[in-house]
C-alpha cells in the first residue's frame, strides 16, 4: 500500500516536470498541433509515456513491485506503439500505417489462452476499436486526460480484485501520470498527448481491460463495454458520421464527440466535465459488475444510454458554418464608369446643380463678362 502511494506521487510529480519540459523543445523543432488559432506542442505522449516507465522499471528493478507477465508485456508493447505513433507526430505517417501497428500489437497481448482462438480474434478487433476511440478524444483539450484517468482508476480496482498484483500497480501509475499531465492539458492547453500519447494510453487501457475480463469473464461482457462506454460511443459515433457523408472512415476530421458538445454550445472545460461525469457514471457500472456487487444485466442500461447518446449527436452539424454565398459584385477599379440607358444611348457626364449654375452666372454678370 505504502509503495503504491509512493509510485502514484511520483509518477504525477515526474509527469508534470517532464510535460513542462518538453514544451519548448517541441514548439523549436516544429511538433506542434494547431487548435483553434494557436500551435500547441504535442510531445505531451513523450512525457506520459516516460514518467509511467520510469517508474514500473523502479518497481520492476527493485524487486518491491514486480509487474508479472500480463502488465509487463502490455507496458513494453504499448511503448512500442507509442513510438509508432511519436514516429507519426514528427513525419505523418498513413493512417493505413499505425492502424495496422495496433492490430499487430493487439494481437501480441491478448490472452488467448484464457479467451481461445475465435475470443482472441475478436479481442484484437476490439482492442483496435477501443484504441481508435481514446485517440479521437485526444484531439479535445483535457478529454482524453480525464477520462483515461477516471479510467485506469476503475481498472486499477478490478485487477486489484482479481489479485492482479502488477496490473493493479500499473494502472495507478497511469491514472496519477495522467492527472499530472493534466496541469497542462487543461482547456486551454498548453501541450498535447499528440498521437504517441493517445496510442500508448489508449492501448495500456484497452489491453488491460480484456485482461482482467479474461480472468473475471465470470460477469459477461458488460462490464468490459461499461469500462470503455465513453471511448466506443465516440468511435462508432466518428464511423457512421463518416459513412452517412460519403467519406473514408480513416480521414479524420473535427467529428468526434467532443466536438459536436461544442458546437451545441458547451465551453472546452464544460466538454471536459460533461465527459469526465459520464466516464465516471459508466466505469463505476463496470466496476460494480466486475465485483458482482450488482447485476450484469446493469451494464445494459450503459448500452442504451451510449446508443441514445450516438443517435442524437449524429444529426449534430460538424465543422464551421459555410458563409452563405454573396451576389456577385464588380470589383472597384477607382474609375466611374456610367452604366448604359435602357435603348442604347449612353448618358452624358452629369450635369452640374441648378444653385451652382444660377451662382457662376450672377458672378460673371457682375464681372461684366455676362452675355
Amino acid at each position: 500500500m505504502l509503495y503504491g502511494i509512493l509510485a502514484a506521487a511520483s509518477a504525477l510529480l515526474l509527469t508534470a516536470v517532464l510535460s513542462a519540459t518538453v514544451r519548448v523543445p517541441a514548439l523549436r523543432l516544429g511538433i506542434a498541433e494547431r487548435r483553434r488559432g494557436r500551435r500547441v506542442p504535442s510531445l505531451g505522449g513523450v512525457a506520459v509515456l516516460a514518467g509511467v516507465g520510469a517508474v514500473a522499471w523502479v518497481g520492476e528493478w527493485s524487486g518491491v513491485a514486480p509487474l508479472g507477465e500480463e502488465a509487463g508485456r502490455l507496458i513494453v508493447v504499448g511503448a512500442g506503439l507509442g513510438v509508432l505513433g511519436l514516429v507519426g507526430d514528427v513525419w505523418r505517417l498513413p493512417a493505413v500505417v499505425g492502424a495496422a501497428g495496433v492490430v499487430v500489437a493487439a494481437a501480441l497481448v491478448v490472452p488467448y489462452r484464457d479467451l481461445g482462438v475465435l475470443g482472441g480474434v475478436a479481442g484484437v478487433f476490439w482492442i483496435a476499436l477501443v484504441v481508435h476511440g481514446f485517440k479521437g478524444m485526444a484531439r479535445s483539450d483535457g478529454v482524453l486526460g480525464v477520462v483515461g484517468a477516471v479510467t485506469a482508476f476503475a481498472l486499477s480496482g478490478c485487477a486489484a480484485a482479481e489479485v492482479m498484483d502488477g496490473l493493479a500497480t500499473l494502472f495507478s501509475v497511469l491514472a496519477a501520470a495522467l492527472t499530472g499531465f493534466l496541469m497542462h492539458n487543461w482547456p486551454p492547453a498548453r501541450i498535447v498527448l499528440g498521437t504517441c500519447g493517445a496510442l500508448f494510453v489508449g492501448f495500456v487501457l484497452a489491453g488491460g481491460v480484456l485482461h482482467v475480463y479474461a480472468v473475471g469473464y465470470g460477469a459477461g461482457v458488460g462490464a468490459p463495454f461499461a469500462l470503455t462506454a465513453v471511448a466506443t460511443a465516440d468511435v462508432v459515433l466518428a464511423l457512421v458520421s463518416r459513412r452517412r457523408a460519403g467519406r473514408e472512415l480513416w480521414r479524420g476530421g473535427p467529428d468526434h464527440l467532443a466536438h459536436r458538445l461544442r458546437r451545441i454550445g458547451l465551453t472546452p472545460p464544460g466538454v471536459v466535465v460533461v465527459l469526465g461525469v459520464c466516464a465516471a457514471g459508466s466505469t463505476g457500472v463496470g466496476l460494480a459488475v466486475h465485483m458482482l456487487w450488482t447485476e450484469p444485466r446493469f451494464a445494459w442500461w450503459v448500452a442504451g444510454a451510449t446508443a441514445v447518446v450516438v443517435l442524437a449527436m449524429v444529426f449534430v452539424p460538424v465543422g464551421p458554418p459555410r458563409p452563405a454565398p454573396a451576389a456577385a459584385r464588380p470589383v472597384p477599379t477607382g474609375v466611374h464608369r456610367p452604366r448604359p440607358i435602357p435603348g442604347g444611348r449612353a448618358p452624358g457626364p452629369p450635369s452640374r446643380p441648378r444653385r451652382l449654375r444660377e451662382q457662376e452666372a450672377a458672378e460673371l454678370g457682375r464681372r461684366g463678362w455676362a452675355g
